[in-house]
């Protein structure tokens, strides 16, 4: 190797909320020599870092821009609503949108959600980020809806959530620029996808060895018997057939006198 060559590497972004350890795990199964740097970023700044191409794929929320990103939908999310332990909501198992008409909502800048309308009241300002939500939440000042990913992300003791059956919904994606599909992003999109190492899918699969192709070879035809060979053979068989030939009958024993 010269040394303007680089040592290849994977670089995978991901939004808060997902957790990608038993995909890199794999990874580092199958591709131990090529190493895989996490880097977590806002779920803005994952396109961000996409299109610069500081991030080879990442796991994001959608949507996406389908002009310049190819994307594979893994999973949507419950929504839920953060409350105080002691909130009246708590009484409930789930609750609607209607429930919370005349509720304080906290609706972070960060917000992952595409309303038309957020729900309840606005608060008096949006905070910069859903960490920074949920600590008001915390203070009673009001409420927060968020995916349940980051409820549990942000989990604190004097908080909980009940699910939303009436919001709208977060789906995380595998994402990457589509004029960048590389060996390795096939390859992180198999492991994803939950393909087997020989799987033909994706890269080309190896040519098998020449011993695996002998053993696959049509056995030999049976030789057919030559002259002599059939000469012994009826030889053979008449020898069997003096063999069985039945004995000769004895005379009837003579009288004696």
């Amino acid at each position: 190797m010269t040394g303007s060559e680089e040592t290849p590497s994977f670089r995978l972004a991901y939004v808060p909320g997902v957790t990608p350890a038993k995909w890199v795990r794999v990874w580092n199964e199958r591709l131990p020599d090529i190493p895989l740097s996490l880097h977590q970023v806002t779920a803005a700044e994952a396109f961000d870092m996409l299109r610069a191409g500081d991030a080879d794929a990442g796991f994001v929320r959608l949507p996406v821009d389908r002009t310049f990103f190819s994307a594979i939908p893994l999973y949507t999310e419950t929504t839920v609503v953060v409350v105080p332990k002691d909130h009246v909501i708590t009484a409930a198992e789930e609750v609607t949108l209607a429930d919370l008409a005349d509720e304080v909502l906290c609706h972070p800048l960060d917000d992952v959600f595409d309303w038309d309308a957020p729900p309840g009241e606005p608060a008096f300002e949006r905070p910069a980020t859903t960490e920074d939500a949920v600590e008001l939440v915390a203070a009673g000042v009001g409420l927060l809806v968020v995916p349940q990913s980051l409820a549990r992300l942000h989990h604190r003791r004097d908080l909980t959530y009940r699910p939303l059956t009436d919001a709208p919904q977060s789906t995380v994606a595998l994402s990457w620029p589509e004029e960048a599909t590389t060996d390795l992003v096939e390859d992180f999109i198999g492991i994803v996808r939950g393909r087997t190492v020989n799987s033909t899918r994706g890269r080309q699969a190896e040519q098998p060895p020449q011993g695996a192709q002998g053993a696959r070879a049509q056995p030999k035809r049976p030789q057919k018997a030559t002259a002599a060979g059939r000469g012994a053979q009826g030889r053979s068989g008449g020898a069997k057939r003096t063999q069985s030939a039945k004995p000769a009958k004895r005379g009837k024993p003579r009288r004696r006198s």
